[in-house]
């Protein structure tokens, strides 16, 4: 079983793109995605939930993991599979 993974981003986001290509590597089909860049209403619910304003913010079940670069790290460290398994 592989953990809800729910991604505010923007189409323009590099680091959007990268979190998303390093997400479905590790084996994630579905991506819940929040697109602040069409719901602007949006960003204010992002910034109350994650205490960030950019993204993208990345949460995998109910653990806010950050940005790209925290996910990146919890790839790097062998601990990213492990939560995305549950």
């Amino acid at each position: 079983m592989t953990a809800n993974v729910l991604m505010y981003c923007t189409d323009t986001c590099p680091y959007c793109h990268r979190a998303e290509r390093l997400l479905r590597a590790r084996g994630i089909d579905t991506i819940q995605k929040i697109r602040i860049d069409l719901e602007p209403g949006r960003r204010s619910e992002m910034i109350e939930r994650t205490g960030r304003r950019t993204v993208p913010q990345i949460y995998i079940g109910d653990t806010h993991v950050g940005g790209f670069d925290d996910l990146s790290e919890l790839d790097a460290a062998g601990e990213l599979t492990p939560l995305l398994n549950g």
